[in-house]
């Protein structure tokens, strides 16, 4: 199988970007239409590096030993002459010496009839995992270094992932040999039928390890507590999921590790809530703080800062501190901090209290209607009056005598 990371120039570890730029300028060189010295052939190959390598999904099958841009009969497990898979690879298990794409399908989905035709890949990807993480939002406003503690599985450092105890090598399984799979017949009303299954005694994978890793047991991995550092963005919205790439459990048999996604929870705070990018809140003014003016000291996550109340503040008024919200996730700055004012009117005054702004409402000309007076309760009936019985007028003194008498009991 070519080497696509060599046809580019770059290094096992290149990100998407160094890989387009590589792509870019091998392209000029190679394309017949724009060099005088191009190929035609090596710019199809150029290209399908290209199309392998900058895909995500297909560059993650390439590094496991798959082309899936190959047609079948070419790519595979043949190895990349000693990298990436311990021992080269496992092409000289598989008959003819490679695995295309084709065949891994028919590996699962049995092939349209023929049955699968190569064993099942040991080497496989990680799975990804998911951990929530907690955050103030004065962490969200600012952004935050983490320390976490993980427990995920890591390739196994003894027998480096192959699973076998070192010194030691699995061999071709002798049910299946090495196919990976057993065909059997079966009898039924429709006569004869011949299916696959996966072998037994290889579980499919074609070769056995006799001998397993006495670190991982054989599955090429262990687990271990480690410790990752994690960048939070200032600006961090309520249930972003971030993700950490090949920071999940490692793969069997030396596969790539899966994702760590890092689900982010916002605590509520007690003075502040979030719109948007901006922080809003709310302060009390005394009423003739509104009406007179007045300097307010707030306590923010920037510190104290002092905030100007103009004269003849009405309830609802908003004062917008510029630059002390949450940072901005895409490009720099910072949003807002929008304060509302709310004036308390107080309850319970004095009469001379009264007098005064009786007369301040007098000067500002105000009329004002008078309250009528509060309505007196109602008032409770005589105890016992709800319940008592009159006889009706005209009725006779025996009758008045016998509902006396019922009332008694």
């Amino acid at each position: 199988m070519v080497d696509y990371y060599e046809l580019l120039g770059v290094e096992r570890s290149a990100g998407a970007d160094e890989i387009k730029r590589a792509y870019r300028r091998k392209a000029r060189e190679l394309h017949p239409d724009v060099a005088d010295t191009g190929d035609e052939e090596q710019f199809k190959m150029l290209t399908r590096a290209y199309e392998v390598l900058g895909d995500e999904e297909n560059r993650r099958m390439y590094d496991m030993g798959v082309d899936p841009t190959a047609p079948r009969g070419e790519g595979g497990f043949g190895g990349f002459g000693g990298g990436g898979f311990p021992g080269g690879g496992f092409g000289s298990a598989f008959p003819g010496g490679s695995f295309g794409i084709q065949d891994l399908f028919e590996t699962f989905f049995n092939g349209g009839g023929g049955g699968s035709r190569g064993p099942v890949p040991r080497v496989r990807r990680g799975k990804d995992a998911l951990l929530q993480l907690n955050l103030s939002l004065r962490d969200a406003v600012f952004g935050v270094k983490r320390e976490l503690e993980l427990d995920t599985a890591i390739t196994c450092p003894h027998c480096e992932g192959g699973g076998a105890e070192p010194g030691t090598q699995e061999h071709l399984c002798d049910t299946c040999n090495g196919s990976g799979h057993v065909q059997r017949i079966q009898r039924s009303i429709l006569g004869q039928m011949l299916t696959t299954a996966p072998c037994p005694d290889c579980d499919g994978f074609g070769t056995i390890i006799e001998h397993p890793c006495t670190e991982c047991h054989g599955d090429g991995r262990v687990r271990e507590r480690h410790t990752v550092t994690v960048n939070i963005p200032a600006g961090v919205a309520n249930g972003t999921r971030i993700r950490l790439q090949e920071k999940g459990d490692a793969g069997p048999y030396g596969g790539p590790a899966g994702d760590l996604y890092l689900e982010v929870h916002i605590k509520p705070d007690d003075k502040f809530t979030r719109v948007g990018d901006d922080l809003t809140a709310e302060i009390d003014v005394p009423m003739t703080a509104a009406a007179l003016g007045t300097t307010y000291k707030m306590d923010t996550f920037d510190g104290v800062q002092e905030i100007r109340i103009e004269p003849g503040t009405q309830s609802g008024d908003v004062v917008t501190l510029k630059g002390l919200g949450f940072g901005h996730l895409r490009g720099g700055g910072r949003g807002d901090l929008r304060i509302s004012i709310r004036v308390i009117i107080p309850r319970d005054l004095t009469e001379h209290q009264r007098a005064l702004l009786a007369q301040f409402e007098a000067e500002l000309g105000v009329q004002r209607a008078p309250l009528p007076p509060a309505a007196k309760p109602m008032a409770k009936p005589k105890r016992g009056f709800a319940n008592r019985q009159v006889a009706p007028e005209g009725q006779t003194p025996a009758a008045k005598r016998r509902l006396g008498s019922r009332k008694k009991k």
